[in-house]
């Protein structure tokens, strides 16, 4: 006769019984008999109200996804030869992203002759992590890939705007 280990409903052992006994004590105290080890000799079942179990840990998945962080990536693009009020612009764009709490993907683009002088980027994006130092931390090195030429920053760990907001309204 086929037997299973059996837990109560608050976690108490009952010990081993046949199966029918199991169903009969579940059918008495109206709770479901759930096999929670199927692979243990003998197999262990619990007596449960699984629609409440089910539930209650949707509830703490979803809360589990509440608090999990986003990661954005942004994307600025640059030319080598950008005039000074325009990098300055760009610059206030990545200050933004990074007082976001975002991360930034800086790509500088080069055209025609411009791709025999990628120094020129090199130094732009040197610069423009040293504007935002501050704010955030060079990620990835630049490295060329094709015509352009890639960055990516990242935002310091201390308190983002979006995680100051998030502490306030609990």
């Amino acid at each position: 006769m086929p037997e299973v280990r059996l837990v109560g409903p608050n976690g108490e052992q009952v010990g081993i019984v046949p199966i029918a006994k199991a169903l009969e004590l579940a059918r008495e105290s109206d709770l479901d008999l759930v096999e929670v080890a199927p692979t243990a000799r003998p197999p262990v079942a619990k007596l449960m109200d699984y629609g409440k179990f089910k539930y209650e840990s949707a509830m703490k998945a979803r809360e589990a996804r509440k608090n999990q962080a986003h990661t954005v990536i942004k994307e600025i693009k640059l030319r080598p030869k950008i005039d000074p009020h325009d990098y300055e612009t760009k610059k206030g764009h990545v200050v933004r992203f990074l007082k976001a709490g975002d991360k930034v993907k800086v790509t500088i683009m080069f055209r025609g002759r411009e791709q025999s002088r990628p120094e020129l980027g090199f130094r732009l994006l040197q610069r423009l992590a040293d504007d935002v130092e501050e704010l955030g931390f060079v990620e990835s090195r630049p490295k060329q890939d094709g015509r352009n030429m890639i960055m990516v920053l990242g935002p310091h760990k201390k308190k983002t705007a979006r995680g100051q907001e998030s502490e306030t309204t609990v």
